[in-house]
């Protein structure tokens, strides 16, 4: 089997079909999970609140998932729109389920007043709630360099995506520039101290 970066452009290649096949992929979910997390535990970030994390080559957004789990605050980028539509699906089936839980917990106050009222008392205080946050989402071809403001993030992470940069699919995609520039933006986007974990192959 060929390597998918020597068949195009990869927001050609992830197209509708092969997003979605990506996406339910047991396998390709379990890999994406275990390197996430081994990613999050390399950026030994601060256990006592969440982190802002841009997540490079987002596609689908299951690293995403993970990082929301964990309970940080992501934004994702990646060049495929098909993958981007599937993590779009993904933080709207999210929310769609805390706003069943909401409603489901609201019907049954009469019944569970004192449950209700245990559960207020253990949810103030805290900074953050059960509920992950969900990711926000950008189009982007990151061999272009990253279009965020500098110091804006406080780690940096991509599974399975910086190797696109080393193939050149036009000639206009010159792989040592284009590697040059999102380098560059990285290391600008991210605040003092900041970690980036970059998983490729």
């Amino acid at each position: 089997m060929s390597r998918p970066e020597l068949t195009g452009h990869a927001s050609l290649f992830y197209n509708a079909k092969e997003a979605r096949k990506y996406d339910s992929s047991s396998r390709m979910v379990g890999i994406q999970r275990e390197i996430t997390e081994r990613a999050i535990e390399l950026l030994k970030l601060p256990s006592n609140r969440p982190s802002f994390i841009l997540d490079v080559g987002c596609g689908s957004g299951l690293s995403g998932q993970v990082l929301e789990e964990h309970g940080h605050v992501w934004v994702g980028c990646d060049v495929s729109r098909d993958m981007l539509n599937m993590a779009n699906e993904r933080i709207e089936r999210k929310r769609e389920e805390a706003m069943g839980e909401g409603d489901s917990s609201e019907d049954d106050s009469d019944n569970d007043m004192n449950d209700d009222e245990s559960n207020n008392d253990n949810n103030k205080g805290g900074g953050t709630t059960e509920e992950p946050s969900p990711g926000d989402l950008l189009h982007h071809d990151m061999g272009t360099g990253l279009p965020f403001r500098p110091a804006s993030f406080d780690a940096c992470i991509s599974i399975s995506a910086l190797q696109w940069l080393c193939y050149s699919n036009t000639k206009e995609q010159i792989p040592k520039k284009r590697l040059t520039r999102f380098f560059s933006s990285l290391y600008q986007v991210l605040r003092r101290g900041a970690r980036a974990v970059l998983q490729f192959y």
